[in-house]
């Protein structure tokens, strides 16, 4: 059972939750929509592309030969100390696979400041864009601390140098620290090219301009700054001050403020709109619908007197799936069809999109 779901978790947040928008959708649509001939460094996009594909290789073929049984956050001690699985190796498949996001978000960041044809400024970019270039922001600095992680991981199995086993001297807790630093920004990696793509769709089928288009510029950044400063809220049941947790109770609700600011944009560009409920805008409005209970139930999980009876158990799982799954799958499945006529030149069915979005 632990194998199952860590292979289901190593493989969704990954291999398909962070790199979707991006690699299929960004690589595509980003020189298209700023007007350059292509991304800033094509070598450089090939390459993440390889590391992406060996480590994505070499990571299931663990999990299918041997697994690995410490769930997708490699927690310690067990993951050093208990675990008889591939875990070493799994982390490497992981790590190679981190230099292809940070290669990816790289070249979209150099992309974006250098490439932008002549008279696009800056509060002249498509949201989609902007979505982009906050989450690269996010790829580039977080991912590296995931490197660090799994590698410190690997020297105290392999070296046992007393890092966060605690019995060769380390602590665990500086695990946690560390893994949710990168993981809770890696929760923006994956939802903010999903905004970008839901604030594409909704103006198109509502035949409306985006309503608040700068708020909706500045809570893209917001939220990929603010990100930053709660990865504590993972940690008020592990022995996390009275005070530190009142700080990142805090921080975490000041997050909810920019996520807030985009769904009443949304709605707002909704009100007196001519909507015509094509597939892509049944996908856009159903990632509203859910992002919107996944936030609330993170809003519950932001409070210590609720997370701490609640934590481990089936309401947490369910708030992330609701935010990855109805948020980011959705997304990626309307950006898709929304963009499929440009991308192949042909058009897809409508009554079959219709019937697999409903």
């Amino acid at each position: 059972y632990n194998k199952t779901f860590t292979f289901h978790g190593v493989v969704m947040v990954w291999f398909f939750l962070i790199p979707s928008i991006p690699a299929t959708l960004g690589n595509f649509l980003l020189p298209i929509m700023i007007g350059a001939r292509d991304l800033a460094f094509p070598r450089l996009n090939l390459a993440s592309w390889y590391l992406f594909v060996i480590g994505g290789c070499f990571t299931i073929a663990c999990l299918l030969l041997g697994g690995v049984d410490t769930g997708w956050t490699f927690y310690t001690p067990f993951s050093t100390m208990f675990s008889n699985t591939v875990v070493i190796r799994c982390a490497m498949g992981v790590f190679v696979t981190g230099f292809s996001t940070i290669l990816t978000g790289l070249n979209f960041i150099v992309t974006t400041h250098k490439l932008r044809m002549p008279g696009m400024t800056w509060f002249k970019l498509p949201l989609f864009v902007w979505g982009l270039y906050a989450v690269s922001l996010v790829m580039v600095l977080a991912t590296p601390v995931l490197a660090m992680t799994l590698s410190l991981i690997g020297l105290e199995r392999i070296a046992h140098v007393g890092i966060f086993d605690p019995a060769l001297g380390g602590d665990p807790v500086l695990f946690q620290h560390m893994f949710w630093f990168y993981s809770h920004p890696a929760v923006y990696i994956m939802i903010l090219p999903a905004m970008g793509v839901v604030s594409e769709i909704i103006p198109c089928f509502a035949r409306r301009k985006i309503f608040g288009y700068k708020f909706m510029v500045y809570a893209l950044v917001g939220i990929s700054v603010i990100g930053f400063f709660v990865w504590g809220h993972h940690m008020f049941v592990a022995g996390m001050s009275a005070t530190a947790t009142l700080v990142f109770s805090i921080l975490s609700f000041i997050i909810a403020v920019p996520s807030a600011i985009k769904v009443f944009n949304w709605t707002a560009t909704l009100r007196r709109g001519r909507i015509s409920f094509e597939a892509p805008m049944l996908y856009a409005l159903g990632f509203v619908g859910l992002f919107m209970i996944g936030g609330m139930s993170g809003l519950m999980l932001a409070a210590p007197a609720l997370d701490i009876p609640l934590h481990a158990t089936f309401f947490v799982v369910a708030h992330f799936h609701y935010v990855m799954v109805g948020g980011t799958v959705m997304a990626y499945l309307g950006g898709i069809h929304y963009w499929w006529p440009k991308i192949t030149g042909r058009m897809y069915s409508e009554g079959w999109a219709r019937f697999a979005a409903i």
